[in-house]
């Protein structure tokens, strides 16, 4: 099996929430870390989706500094699609 991780910024204009993370978090730039698992078997390359984790900063001195949180990727692109509605719609 074959996993190939892809590591991408996203960034929120306002504070936001998302179910897994448990409260509000603040706007900023956050590093979002996608896992594709290689389909093996075809006759050309393929992979899907098995995980998308967010990474944030830990909430206490206890956690390492960094924390990757599984997330939904739908979810995710409605709280980045609601942002981007918050932000144009306060200009």
């Amino acid at each position: 099996m074959t996993i190939r991780t892809t590591r991408t910024t996203v960034s929120f204009a306002n504070p936001f929430t998302l179910w897994s993370l448990g409260g509000p978090q603040p706007a900023g730039e956050y590093v979002v870390l996608l896992d594709d698992e290689q389909i093996e078997g075809l006759s050309r390359v393929a992979y899907r989706r098995v995980a998308t984790l967010f990474q944030t900063p830990a909430t206490s001195a206890s956690q390492p500094p960094i924390q990757s949180v599984p997330i939904s990727q739908t979810e995710l692109d409605a709280a980045l699609m609601k942002d981007r509605h918050q932000t144009i719609a306060s200009h």
